[in-house]
């Protein structure tokens, strides 16, 4: 009998399967090395014989999902969630993707945006994009969710209202942004705030402003937050989307330029 298959008797990897939706080859050698093996031949070998099995598939290099018991490789279908988040070791869910997470976006895109220290290629799994969007991390705003095994970091619901605004392009139309943003029932606005102060960006600032102005009654926003606001703002005007600077409306209180399909709400009208 090979040493091979002696250690592989000693293991249970269909335990591990079982409790790892998504899993890196970190986590494998992990789980391994608490059973007591090292060699990183056995660790090969046990991926190509449960890959020739259909117990997993391999979403890239070092990045694989589970199959379950009974399933059929070809038509189980992976929880895109979690491949995103473990497509780089810091991944954290956000902008129009933390949205789908918290089941408030407005519509569900085929494509996920992450974050990370690292960079990541684009990947492409089961007609789902993954795009890695690289930037010097903060902590502040993530949450951490525990799924099928899988560790899912995602932006707060706080956090990611400034960082859509922030960067719309991520988070497809106005339309969309807005309609997305408006399922929400409830911020803390303290703790967007100074996350906005974190940031720096007075035209951000104002993005949330503006936003929170229009939607003040139903989610209760103080005249204290937007005081604290009107201080982080531009001194001079600017443009909400730097993309359209042609069809705009300045709304003075936050120094604004404001798309007029946001300021007339033109996805509501009947044609």
């Amino acid at each position: 009998m090979s040493s091979f298959v002696q250690e592989y008797s000693l293991i249970n990897m269909n335990a591990f399967l079982a409790n790892h939706a998504v899993f890196s080859i970190g986590d494998v050698r992990n789980f391994l090395s608490k059973q007591g093996s090292t060699n990183p031949n056995t660790r090969r070998s046990l991926l190509a014989y449960h890959s020739s099995r259909g117990r997993i598939i391999s979403v890239r290099r070092g990045i694989y999902v589970s199959v379950p018991l009974n399933s059929s490789p070809k038509s189980f279908l992976a929880q895109p969630f979690l491949i995103a988040a473990k497509l780089t070791e810091d991944s954290v869910l956000a902008y129009h993707t933390a949205l789908e997470y918290h089941g408030k976006a407005y519509s569900t895109f085929s494509r996920l945006t992450y974050i990370s220290e690292f960079r990541s290629k684009a990947t492409r799994f089961q007609n789902y994009d993954f795009t890695c969007i690289t930037q010097k991390m903060s902590d502040f705003g993530v949450e951490d969710h525990f799924q099928n095994g899988v560790v899912v970091r995602v932006t707060s619901l706080e956090r990611t209202l400034v960082d859509v605004l922030d960067r719309p392009e991520f988070s497809g139309s106005w339309e969309e942004i807005w309609r997305s943003l408006e399922s929400i029932e409830f911020f803390d606005l303290e703790k967007v705030v100074t996350y906005l102060k974190s940031l720096g960006n007075g035209t951000t600032a104002a993005k949330v402003g503006f936003f929170l102005d229009q939607h003040r009654e139903e989610l209760m926003v103080d005249e204290g937050t937007f005081k604290i606001l009107k201080i982080l703002i531009p001194k001079q005007p600017h443009y909400m989307d730097r993309n359209s600077r042609s069809d705009g409306r300045l709304v003075s209180e936050w120094n604004l330029i404001v798309p007029k399909e946001i300021i007339n709400r033109s996805w509501e009208e009947v044609l």
